[in-house]
């Protein structure tokens, strides 16, 4: 696979791991748009492999896939909207 098609399918699953990410995990201090959303996928993606290899799930050539994506964002989901309610919290 050359690396622009493997740019573009880390683009599209990043995507789609942030979306599903921000639909089960909907708040009013979620990042919103269409970057922020592809970055919290990939972002997401990047948590879950290397959770996954601490862990023993993947070795050290595997990524996370979509499933490992979309858990990932929503665990950056959740630290994003602590951050941000403490945030708010003390303004």
């Amino acid at each position: 696979m050359n690396a622009e098609v493997c740019a573009r399918s880390i683009l599209i699953i990043g995507f789609i791991a942030g979306v599903i990410a921000k639909f089960l995990m909907p708040g009013p201090n979620e990042p919103s748009g269409f970057i922020l959303t592809t970055i919290l996928g990939i972002v997401g993606a990047f948590v879950a492999t290397y959770l996954g290899q601490a862990l023993g799930w993947y070795r050290a050539d595997q990524g996370a896939g979509l499933i490992g994506a979309v858990v990932g964002a929503v665990i950056i989901l959740a630290i994003w909207g602590a951050i941000a309610s403490r945030r708010s919290s003390t303004l």
